[in-house]
């Protein structure tokens, strides 16, 4: 599994810095390392008002925060590994 978080200018004024420490944290949390591919990027064109793009292999989620991230990483992470 792919993930990319946007850090474009848009979703890091939005947290994208928060998401990836998040997100590594999960990561490690959960024992993924060989299963998952962390990486950056930029804008994906799906820029939303609150919170930070993120892609999933060929799924492109947006609007995703410190405070939704529990839920969005057990429903598009764990959930399909």
């Amino acid at each position: 599994m792919i993930i990319q978080i946007c850090v474009g200018s848009s979703c890091h004024l939005k947290g994208s810095a928060d998401i990836i420490r998040l997100m590594e944290e999960a990561v490690e949390k959960h024992h993924l390392e060989c299963d998952v591919t962390l990486a950056g990027c930029f804008c994906t064109g799906k820029c939303n008002r609150i919170g930070v793009t993120v892609q999933i292999d060929d799924d492109v989620h947006t609007g995703v925060t410190a405070d939704n991230f529990d839920s969005f990483f057990r429903e598009n992470v764990l959930s399909k590994l």
